[in-house]
């Protein structure tokens, strides 16, 4: 499938620079107010960020049939607390999804075009809740603005702090990167939470193999630079992905194979097969 002015921005929110120590003084309910505030920020956006308005068919099955099935994986903490929900954003150009704070992910029409199965959704999906549930995103936060002056904002007893920070956030949301460490978190997060669904825990790397074989990515090549300097490289996290299912004696395939995990019929059908 051939896309004008191709932009890619593999899987991956991005807001502030890298967190080396790890340190989050954000709570929970920070974080889901901060969710609340880039969702809104986002909608408000809609030049950038246009919201799906195709068949309402779409967003329906990939929330009953993927999204809401990873969310039952034992292996996420925090769905009592977080508002997990998804979006689509009306972008055909676009190979990417990314996530926010508080449970908020989206995903680009371009991506949903790209891909071919339930599975290497299910893995994209899988690593931006990943995202979250590591809370990468406020780890972030927390090393760029330094501990001393958001302990001063005091974001739980202050609301309107909270929508202030966002705002100013907002404007670098496409700009910056994960952490590599944080993409590889996230990577391996994916293979644990879809090992308890139907799909092949393996998926995550689905994506970046058709990137490969479509000649989108090489290393050091050109069309992707910006993302491989904060990432680690595609190929690497395909060889990573193999290793930890050969250790966790996982058959090793690619998203070319078929048969059990993989429901390209499916997506064919009811997500790639309706969207205009």
């Amino acid at each position: 499938m051939k896309f004008k002015k191709l932009k890619i921005l593999i899987a991956g929110i991005v807001i502030v620079s890298a967190c080396s120590t790890g340190i989050n003084i954000f709570s929970d309910n920070d974080e889901v107010a901060m969710g609340q505030q880039f969702d809104q920020e986002i909608r408000k956006n809609s030049k950038e960020y246009p919201i799906y308005n195709g068949d309402p068919g779409v967003k329906d099955y990939i929330n009953r049939n993927i999204f809401s099935e990873i969310l039952k994986s034992p292996e996420l903490k925090k769905t009592a607390v977080y508002s997990y929900q998804m979006e689509i954003i009306q972008n055909d150009t676009m190979l990417n999804a990314f996530a926010v704070p508080g449970g908020y992910v989206y995903l680009y029409t371009g991506l949903l075009k790209y891909l071919d199965s339930e599975a290497a959704l299910a893995g994209v999906i899988g690593h931006e809740i990943a995202h979250v549930e590591r809370r990468h995103a406020t780890q972030r936060i927390t090393s760029a603005y330094g501990i001393q002056i958001i302990l001063s904002i005091a974001l739980g007893n202050n609301p309107s702090q909270v929508a202030e920070m966002v705002a100013n956030l907002f404007g670098g949301l496409a700009l910056l990167a994960n952490s590599r460490s944080n993409e590889d978190e996230s990577d391996d997060y994916s293979i644990k939470y879809l090992r308890s669904t139907r799909f092949y825990p393996g998926a995550v790397k689905f994506f970046f193999e058709k990137l490969r074989d479509d000649g989108k990515v090489a290393r050091g090549g050109q069309g992707i630079a910006t993302f491989l300097s904060t990432h680690p490289d595609p190929i690497a996290r395909i060889s990573t992905t193999d290793q930890r299912l050969a250790a966790l004696s996982i058959p090793v395939k690619s998203y070319k194979d078929s048969g059990e995990g993989f429901f390209k019929a499916e997506y064919q059908k009811f997500i790639k097969g309706k969207l205009k």
